[in-house]
């Protein structure tokens, strides 16, 4: 990447950690932020994720607070809840079309657009934003049994990025990991830079 190269980061939240989980490693976000303000001008780190309201404890809530007061823009919504066909209870919290809108806004300011996800229905995203003359780069995984990057999503980027490859960079150490054996309701927020991903959400 160009030294000046304007660049926006566009991070689904919930791809993002099952990505992560599935490589074994948590994303130190702290690091992931220096790691791209390295590579050019960063404009904007976009996050997104859905937060359930009705929940005494959250365990997103203090990862979110944390990127609101570190770099990040986060985009948040309340999940819905819906019973389908066969009378299961399922939590609904796409955020595809928030970041969508938002990086058609972003794209006429920008040079270089990174998103963090591996979802198919991002291809014509991917598309719209190249046609503006923006360049983008896909960061995922395909070494995982299944591949965690839809095949329509890579061929579409201009560059692939594999997560697993950056993990050195923009990964915890493993010091900085909580007890996992505390109740949820236990822990306290880490230090800032800290926040455990695992503890993060999973979208149905």
């Amino acid at each position: 990447m160009a030294d000046q190269e304007r660049i926006a980061l566009f991070i689904d939240g919930a791809n993002l950690y099952a990505t992560a989980k599935s490589l074994g490693f948590d994303i130190d976000y702290k690091r992931l932020l220096k790691e791209f303000q390295s590579r050019g001008k960063l404009i904007r780190a976009f996050y997104y994720t859905a937060l359930v309201d009705d929940q005494e404890y959250s365990s997103i809530r203090p990862l979110v607070d944390w990127l609101d007061y570190n770099g990040f823009a986060v985009v948040t919504k309340p999940t819905k809840e819906f019973v389908d066909s066969l009378g299961r209870r399922k939590v609904k919290g796409n955020m595809d079309i928030e970041l969508a809108v938002d990086a058609m806004e972003m794209a006429d300011h920008i040079d270089h657009l990174v998103l963090f996800s591996g979802d198919g229905d991002f291809r014509s995203l991917v598309e719209a934003v190249q046609r503006k003359g923006v360049r983008v780069s896909v960061v995922s995984t395909n070494v995982t049994q299944p591949s965690m990057v839809a095949d329509e999503l890579r061929r579409q980027a201009d560059e692939f990025i594999d997560i697993s490859q950056l993990a050195p960079t923009i990964g915890r150490d493993p010091i900085d990991r909580p007890d996992r054996s505390q109740k949820p309701q236990d822990r306290r927020p880490a230090p800032a830079g800290n926040f455990d991903p695992a503890l993060t959400e999973d979208r149905s």
